[in-house]
Formats: C-alpha cells, structure tokens, sequence
C-alpha cells in the first residue's frame, strides 16, 4: 500500500571528495546516488574542505541531486572541538568551525546538522555547566544562522554517542531554552531505538517543528537487516506532514552503494519511494 507524503529521501554520504580521490570520482558517487532514486544527498565534509565548493556545485548540478544537509560531528572526532568544553578556547573554536559550516549551508540552501559535537561527559562531567555552556554557543550560532537564512537541526544522539541532550525531549527543551527561529528540532531512528519507548511517538510530539530526519536500521546496517517498523516511521512522518528531507544513514556492513541500494529497494517495497 503506497504512503502519501510530502518528503523527499536522501542518502547520508559519510566519504569526502578525497575518500574517492577527485571531485571528478566524487561526482559519479553523486549520480549514481541520484539514479538509484535519491533527490538528495547529505555530506560529511573536512575542514579544510581541500576543494573548490564550486567544484561540489557542478558536481551535485550534473548529477540533479540537491546537497540538503551538513554533518558537523567531523569536528569532534578529528579536532576535538566541542560546545561543552571547560575551555573557552576549545569552545570559540567549534562556534568558528560552526559558522564555516552556516556559509557551506547557505550556499546549498541546506540545514546544518549539530548531535555529537555537542561533546561526551568525559569532556565536561557537570551537566548543568554543560548545558548552559550549549546553550550559549548555539545562541550565538544561531543569531548568526538567522542572518544567513540558514536552519541548525538539533539531532538527539543517544547517550553512548553524546553526552547529553539524548532524547526528543531533551531536545525540544535545548531548542525552546536557545529561542531561535534557526534552531529546530530533528529526529533519528538509530538513536530512538536506544532512548525512546515509542519509535513513532517522538515524531507525533515534534509535529510541526521537525525539520530533518535521519532514517537508519536498529543496527545500523543495511535496512532490512534489524527490526525498525519502515513503514510505521513512513506514515508518522506522513501524518505529520513533513515536507523535508528523509536521509537515509547506513554506516556499517556495507559499501556507500549497497547501502543506498537496499535502503531505496526497501522504500520502494513498502509503498514510501
């Protein structure tokens, strides 16, 4: 039975340009993504970026893909740069690599995406000074997000992943405590799996507000492969009426192609794509 929706589903591509070695090799990956049937991808970038972000313009041009979001956990786990940190150098250098990310997202009229480098307790203990510390900075990233006319998605990570803001809740909380009109909501289904007693429930709560989604197998492997309810997931986000973009993220048993192959074929097989 088809699923009326309104969203479009992207792949989640964790390899850069480099990983590939050309722009020229990144671009067929970008093609091949958009023939499988994807409208959009969304892009784990270094920093320096190491090419011409008009080179990445061409690229997703010719391939008829829209670049529809940005992951910023690259920062922490290649520069340790985090929001919570108790040092204040630590702290001004991630709201800097966060206002790169805004121009790259204003470019491509894409959301940023912020969960990870938000930091672990190992980073601050306190998880109040945490918090306030967050807080803060994604106020002022945010200020500088509303000039761009760019959104920030707040992903909840779960807590073997992050250190705090784990659930939808926490995150609605964080979101409404900023005030920012750039700073919205996103779900994860990986994550839910692990914090939530409802995969569906949290969408429902987030209604009107949800801005990204991240569409990823209990284990995070091939879709199909564990036991997360696709078409649950597809109709709460139908019923919501969510009009974004629905990436598809599978990060381990399998290549960049089998993994976007299998999550289409999947989509298809239950009326979503």
């Amino acid at each position: 039975m088809e699923i009326a929706h309104q969203y479009k589903f992207s792949y989640i591509l964790l390899r850069t340009p480099a990983d590939f070695g050309s722009m020229q090799a990144f671009g067929q990956a970008l093609r091949r993504i958009r023939e499988i049937g994807f409208e959009g991808v969304e892009l784990s970038l270094p920093h320096p970026l190491g090419f011409d972000v008009e080179d990445l313009a061409a690229q997703a041009a010719e391939a008829q893909l829209a670049i529809c979001s940005f992951l910023s956990g690259w920062f922490y786990f290649n520069q340790g740069l985090c929001l919570c940190s108790p040092a204040a150098e630590v702290r001004a250098r991630a709201e800097a690599a966060l206002l790169d990310r805004l121009d790259l997202a204003a470019r491509f009229g894409a959301v940023l995406v912020v969960g990870q480098m938000q930091g672990f307790l190992q980073d601050e203990p306190d998880v109040e000074a945490a918090h306030g510390r967050i807080a803060d900075a994604l106020r002022r990233v945010s200020r500088a997000a509303e000039a761009r006319g760019v959104t920030i998605v707040m992903e909840p990570v779960n807590h073997l992943q992050a250190g705090f803001n784990n659930t939808v809740a926490d995150v609605l909380a964080m979101v409404r405590r900023v005030g920012s009109p750039a700073l919205k909501p996103m779900v994860d289904t990986f994550h839910m799996n692990v914090e939530e007693k409802s995969i569906t429930e949290p969408i429902y709560r987030v209604g009107a507000e949800l801005r990204h989604v991240h569409l990823c197998e209990t284990n995070g492997s091939v879709f199909g492969s564990g036991h997360l309810h696709f078409p649950a997931v597809c109709r709460a986000l139908a019923d919501v009426g969510y009009a974004g973009y629905v990436s598809c993220k599978i990060y381990r048993g399998a290549t960049w192609e089998e993994g976007a192959s299998t999550a289409m074929e999947v989509l298809k097989s239950i009326g979503a794509a």
